[in-house]
């Protein structure tokens, strides 16, 4: 079962204001909840799509890179030069 956490958030003036603006009978949202909620789910998915974005330009950048540059390497090299750069 998934886990709920309560928080309580204070704005006030303009902030206030405009989340007001974007919940109840006028807004997009029934509730402040749902609001914050989907609020979270898009900044979620926008810190997703950034990641997803730095791997393929960096994956561009590998395979544009000439064959030359390329070296050889066991998986031992590859478990050894891991290993070095997180110990």
């Amino acid at each position: 079962m998934p886990r709920t956490t309560t928080m309580t958030v204070r704005l006030s003036g303009a902030l206030s204001d405009f989340v007001a603006t974007n919940v109840g009978e006028t807004g997009n949202y029934e509730n402040v909840s749902e609001y914050i909620r989907d609020l979270i789910r898009r900044d979620k998915e926008r810190t997703e799509q950034q990641a997803f974005d730095r791997l393929k330009a960096e994956l561009s950048r590998a395979f544009a890179a000439p064959d030359a540059s390329y070296q050889p390497l066991s998986a031992a090299d590859v478990i050894d030069r891991n290993q070095t750069k997180t110990g």
